[in-house]
């Protein structure tokens, strides 16, 4: 278990509870060890001194100073960059052995994995990992895929890391990896004893392990449907969220792609043309000119349940307030009036719009529940999604932090990460 996290006295608890799951490693990982210092080697060798310590020092040079300290805080294994020049991978495997630890050599960003892990394996490291980071696994490259032909071609354990979870960890222990590396499915867990058992359950029967094919598409509206827009917003640093939109149809979530409609102040018509045009799990959304006069209301929205819609927006005004709320439809809105305007047919379908002051394309992503709206862009929907999940992940975890008697501000340590002058 890679524990990525800033403080030490979270990471010493959630890896009791993840001993408990079966966790056989415990890794102090590089933002651990940046925030408080090889006294997290020591803290987790003292806590669990039956267990493997891996330092994952992210170490490119002064290789036999960076292993010798580690050694002596009590690390087991200590991670090299492979991209270090092979000087400091020799240097670094001569101290390690001084000082009786093994070399893992983690293969993050090397251009050419399988090269390097025979050259690797040539100056006498111990351990090659094969990994993807975070940044990476957002954009939807997985270590599994270059796993299976450096295991065929090294004698040294190969480890594997980079966004594993049950399925993914049985996949990779078929493809031949030795060691199974976890972290956020772990630490950032709310039960992190039960997601440690289940990956050690899928680590020790793989063959028990059933995968499911899902499109690129379907994957992006599962994650979207389960985060909330909050765990969305966050993902994009505080963007996507629509102003003055809020939902007219309180407790229903909205996920789908969008259909753009641009109209002039009540003009109904594309509005309701734009219903012909959207496919099943589109979400339709309009920009009027209009908080005054409604271009959006009961039989149009009837007329988008008929067609599988997943949801309207609309930078404006509705109407028929009471008639939508009845219905299954999420609704959003700017405003809701009784009157309407009249179908004059001005504006246009499918292009490019701002609604609630956010730039909306024909194809974005557009998530919808009682927080408000927010928009991820269609190039970029998959990365956001698998951001939102990690946020929703770690939102979990302080909850269950919380309700164990502990307040936001103790948990996070904020008083330390203050700016003192």
């Amino acid at each position: 278990m890679a524990l990525d996290l800033l403080e030490i006295k979270r990471a010493v608890q959630i890896a009791k509870e993840a001993v408990e799951g079966g966790v056989d490693w415990i890794e102090a990982g590089t933002p651990l060890i940046k925030s408080e210092g090889m006294n997290s080697v020591r803290q987790l060798k003292n806590a669990f001194p039956k267990n493997v310590i891996v330092a994952d020092m992210k170490t490119v040079d002064t290789g036999a100073m960076e292993v010798e300290m580690a050694a002596k805080a009590g690390a087991d294994v200590v991670m090299l960059l492979g991209n270090a020049d092979d000087s400091t991978i020799v240097e670094s495997i001569r101290s390690a052995r001084k000082y009786g630890v093994k070399v893992m050599i983690d293969l993050i960003s090397v251009d050419d994995p399988l090269r390097r892990s025979k050259e690797m394996e040539s100056l006498g490291v111990d351990y090659i990992n094969v990994h993807t980071g975070i940044d990476q696994q957002m954009m939807g490259i997985e270590p599994v895929s270059i796993l299976q032909n450096i295991c065929r071609e090294v004698n040294v354990p190969v480890a594997v890391a980079g966004g594993l979870d049950p399925r993914s960890a049985a996949r990779a222990v078929n493809a031949g990896a030795d060691i199974v590396i976890v972290g956020g499915n772990i630490i950032r867990s709310d039960s992190v004893t039960e997601s440690a058992r289940a990956i050690r359950n899928s680590v020790d029967s793989p063959a028990n392990v059933t995968e499911s094919e899902r499109s690129r598409d379907e994957e992006i509206r599962e994650i979207l449907m389960a985060v909330s827009t909050p765990n969305i917003s966050d993902a994009m640093h505080r963007k996507g969220a629509m102003n003055r939109i809020h939902s007219c149809t309180e407790g229903r979530k909205m996920v789908g792609t969008a259909v753009t409609v641009r109209t002039m102040e009540g003009d109904w018509a594309k509005t309701v043309e734009a219903i012909d045009m959207a496919e099943s799990g589109d979400v339709i959304v309009i920009y009027s000119g209009s908080i005054d006069t409604a271009c959006w209301g009961g039989l149009a929205t009837m007329s988008c349940i008929n067609k599988g819609v997943a949801g309207v927006v609309v930078d404006g005004a509705v109407r028929d307030i009471d008639e939508i709320k009845k219905m299954s439809l999420p609704v959003f809105a700017g405003n809701n009036v009784p009157n309407a305007g009249d179908p004059k047919g001005f504006g246009e379908i499918n292009s490019e719009i701002i609604c609630g002051d956010q730039t909306v394309c024909p194809g974005d992503y557009i998530v919808g529940d009682d927080n408000g709206v927010v928009v991820v862009p269609g190039k970029r929907a998959y990365e956001i999604a698998r951001r939102a999940k990690e946020v929703e992940k770690t939102e979990k975890r302080l909850y269950s932090e919380i309700q164990k008697g502990g307040t936001l501000s103790n948990i996070l340590e904020l008083e330390k990460w203050e700016k003192h002058r």
